[in-house]
């Protein structure tokens, strides 16, 4: 019997993948702070799960019926304009404090998510060592 590693990792990779893209977003806008006319943009996170929620690839399968295991979720992020909350003379939208805060949040979060999948990965080893 394999070990599949759909199920015993669940949803984490795809949330790996979405902080890695929304970490690109906001570094895009943080390069472009001086760039006139551009606009701040972001990936809307309960957009992207209401859009994986409706999606028909998104399926649980219960392989018990008090069980149920999430499906593998395809990731096609929405980028949307962010509404600055002082926009510049020259139509730039960057806000660098706001860009930075959610930075490192988002830093933070990926963080977190990697240190559940590293435990994951711990928790397989050793039950492959028998352990």
């Amino acid at each position: 019997m394999g070990i599949s590693f759909d199920n015993a990792l669940g949803v984490h990779e795809q949330a790996l993948q979405f902080k890695v893209k929304r970490s690109e977003v906001l570094a895009q806008n943080l390069i472009n702070a001086d760039t006139p006319n551009y606009k701040a943009r972001d990936i809307d996170f309960k957009s992207v799960l209401n859009n994986e929620q409706a999606s028909s690839n998104t399926r649980l399968h219960a392989t018990n019926k008090r069980h149920i295991a999430p499906s593998n979720l395809s990731f096609d992020p929405q980028l949307k304009y962010r509404n600055p909350l002082q926009p510049s003379l020259d139509g730039n939208t960057v806000d660098e404090q706001v860009e930075m805060t959610k930075f490192a949040k988002n830093t933070m979060d990926f963080q977190a998510s990697f240190q559940f999948l590293n435990g994951k990965f711990k928790g397989l080893r050793n039950a492959i060592k028998g352990e």
